[in-house]
């Protein structure tokens, strides 16, 4: 797979620590049988909003704790708007707001701390259903 695109993953937080975070947790690929990963960082939901208008990322990684607007607020609105939105992977503050992150529509949810295997496991396990979509490039 290593001659595929890169696989282009949209990082929302209002905290830059919190997107480097999901950066190096990931890395260039998330496990050896997917492309690379190019990474697209937001700090605001304006600048996700454009970004995920714009199409073409693979993969949206929403952080739930960011403010003003809240990463679960957000995939809620992109699920509604976009026409076969991309898959969407959502940061909680604890497990327990598991339930928060269904409401919000995301395909995945992870915890703060962020814990670097559970996030490349979810990761990867939503981009292999996505380049399994994806039509073949020739």
């Amino acid at each position: 797979m290593s001659s595929e695109r890169p696989l282009k993953v949209l990082v929302y937080s209002d905290d830059r620590t919190t997107r480097e975070s999901v950066r190096l947790s990931l890395g260039k690929r998330p496990a050896a049988d997917l492309p690379e990963l190019e990474y697209f960082e937001c700090a605001t939901e304006p600048a996700v909003i454009k970004l995920m208008d714009q199409g073409g990322i693979d993969l949206a990684i929403l952080d739930g704790e960011s403010v003003p607007a809240g990463g679960m607020g957000i995939a809620r609105q992109l699920k509604d708007e976009i026409f076969q939105c991309p898959p969407i992977l959502v940061l909680i503050g604890r497990p327990q707001d598991a339930w928060l992150a269904t409401w919000s529509r995301a395909e995945a949810a992870v915890s703060h701390p962020i814990d670097p295997v559970r996030l490349a496991e979810a990761t990867a396990g939503l981009l292999r259903e996505r380049v399994a979509k994806l039509p073949a490039t020739t």
